[in-house]
């Protein structure tokens, strides 16, 4: 282990977090590659200038720093960086967008704050024409990405086993990507972090129409009202 001396008695740089994360998402990140790209990506948009704030991935793999703290004895540390990314996406800490700028590809981060969100909505409607970054472009296109779905579940739901990725797949073939996020979110919502109830949301969707209803959180029969039949089982009483 390395040791750490403290911090000098001169006045340091700060970086602002806010006090959400503290209290909503540090509790619930527990994978550490996760949590080391979260935090060193709220330390370099700190730093950003301009009106686009924003993290580029060939950026993120030429910080020696960060690859250096994120690297394992098994995962170098470019790969344990895009792992971390992937979980902060699907967690929902970060936004990802995928950049297409005359012919070239690449992949930009967002904080998902209200910034962040109206930057990638700014883009998604074209309105760029004002930005260095991509005025000089003679094409933008720009795609937010979805979730994987595994990593969706191993958060939300717990460890995959063969049988259940096979499902998996299955279902990102099936079903619309936001339906499937949302059904997540419903289960962990309603405390029934079962793959079951989840898909069971999604057949009955499809079978019978999904309407776009906040659910009720303190409701005691809102958890009943996604399921019927054979799954109601699987929720506990």
């Amino acid at each position: 282990m390395k040791g750490f001396v403290g911090f000098p008695a001169a006045r340091l740089r700060t970086t602002p977090i806010p006090d959400l994360f503290f209290s909503e998402l540090l509790p619930t990140i527990d994978d550490l590659a996760e949590l080391k790209v979260t935090l060193h990506c709220f330390w370099l948009l700190a730093q950003k200038t301009g009106a686009l704030h924003y993290l580029r991935l060939p950026e993120l793999l030429a910080d020696d720093l960060l690859l250096q703290g994120l690297a394992t004895s098994e995962r170098c540390g470019a790969d344990a960086l895009r792992h971390g990314l992937e979980r902060a996406v699907a967690r929902g800490t970060l936004l990802q967008a995928t950049v297409e700028r005359d012919g070239q590809t690449e992949e930009w981060y967002f904080l998902n704050s209200a910034r962040g969100r109206q930057m990638a909505a700014r883009l998604q409607r074209g309105d760029w024409t004002d930005l260095p970054e991509l005025a000089a472009a003679e094409s933008v296109r720009l795609q937010l990405a979805r979730p994987n779905i595994f990593v969706l579940y191993e958060q939300n739901i717990g460890p995959l086993t063969p049988l259940i990725a096979e499902e998996l797949r299955e279902a990102e073939q099936s079903y619309p990507a936001e339906w499937i996020e949302e059904a997540f979110r419903i289960a962990v919502e309603q405390n029934v972090r079962r793959w079951r109830y989840a898909r069971a949301i999604l057949e009955r969707w499809r079978n019978e129409g999904k309407d776009d209803k906040t659910p009720q959180r303190d409701d005691r029969q809102d958890r009943y009202r996604y399921i019927r039949g054979k799954y109601a089982e699987f929720i506990e009483h």
